[in-house]
């Protein structure tokens, strides 16, 4: 497989992978949030932070996908998905000080999220040419 269609098929596999995720936060925070956060009837402003974040990812996704079907966003979008992944883990690690281990769920977003984020700094350092990796 050709580094770029290996960072083609990351992106396009970011995005189909956190429809789920974003869905989760805001579809139907009445119904998700209790299961999830052990938040029973969430409030007005709990349900529009939810369904915003739910916004932030699918926003997020859109430029993945652009940077998937044009060459020119394609690098671009891979440090988007490292900035995306990498932050969310940092504030996930942030959290365990203060407030302990979380919900099993969330302990494999954290793996998860730093497995990504590590998967696209190999996929922006990999040159697609071999000559341009040669230290002279």
């Amino acid at each position: 497989m050709s580094i770029d269609r290996a960072r083609r098929c990351f992106l396009l596999a970011m995005r189909m992978g956190l429809v789920p995720v974003a869905l989760s936060y805001g579809a139907r925070p009445e119904r998700i949030l209790p299961l999830l956060y052990g938040i029973s009837e969430p409030d007005l402003a709990t349900r529009h932070v939810f369904r915003a974040v739910m916004g932030l990812y699918f926003g997020m996704m859109c430029f993945w996908l652009a940077g998937a079907l044009r060459p020119k966003l394609r690098i671009t979008s891979l440090w988007a998905v490292f900035v995306f992944a990498s932050g969310i883990a940092s504030g996930r690690l942030l959290s365990l000080g203060p407030d302990g281990w979380p919900a099993p769920i969330f302990v494999y977003y954290l793996h998860s999220e730093v497995a990504l984020a590590g998967i696209c700094l190999a996929l922006i350092a990999w040159q697609s040419d071999p000559e341009a990796c040669r230290c002279e």
